[in-house]
């Protein structure tokens, strides 16, 4: 249970990237080796197809709309990923732990997947570009940042992914119901506008 706050920190970065994940920590294994990460994040084939998912996620994540595409067909592979690290980083403890560790990795990863997704369905509401770029560095720039920091500090780390966790699900929260408002406003004007049933057309003057 000790790699409970790592797990934490490397589950929420999964759901946000979860190849980049892969990259940090095997490379920081390679760099340092640790006890805290498994050995089987530095294989050289690990790195190669994380560095290649990485490559394509970079460019589909700076798109309106292919992003949010790219996010539906990684529902189910980020908090797969968040918990097979997790497994990986219980190593041979009992299954108790393992099991906490898996639905903590992969749990955290979903709950940020859906922050994630969900912030760049409202940004595709207004589809530039630059805005879509902008949120995409940002993310990246804060899972390596967030990751490094873990593997030498991961309490820490974890205490910074949690209160990230938790302002990104209240954002979602407002978002939706601001969404949710508008879509009721809209559709009540189109049925304000359109002819009432049963009436007929006042008949021509003259």
């Amino acid at each position: 249970m000790d790699s409970l706050p790592l797990v934490f920190s490397s589950g929420w970065a999964s759901g946000v990237n979860a190849y980049l994940v892969v990259l940090v920590l095997g490379i920081a294994d390679r760099i340092n080796p640790t006890t805290e990460i498994p050995d089987a994040l530095q294989r050289w084939d690990v790195l190669g197809v994380a560095f290649v998912l990485y490559a394509m996620e970079f460019v589909a994540d700076k798109i309106p709309y292919i992003d949010s595409t790219w996010d539906a067909i990684s529902t189910a592979i980020r908090p797969t990923a968040g918990a097979v690290i997790g497994l990986l980083m219980a190593g041979d403890a009992d299954t108790l732990d393992q099991a906490v560790l898996g639905v903590v990795g992969g749990g955290t990863a979903l709950l940020s997947h859906l922050v994630k997704s969900g912030s760049r369905l409202a940004i595709n509401s207004s589809p530039e570009p630059i805005t879509n770029i902008t949120a995409s560095v940002t993310e990246d720039l804060t899972v390596f940042a967030l990751v490094w920091f873990a593997i030498d500090h991961p309490r820490a780390a974890a205490a910074i992914a949690a209160v990230l966790l938790v302002l990104g699900l209240t954002m979602l929260y407002f978002v939706a119901r601001l969404v949710r408002r508008g879509w009721r406003r809209w559709k009540g004007r189109g049925q304000s506008v359109g002819p009432a049933r049963g009436t007929r057309p006042a008949p021509p003057s003259g």
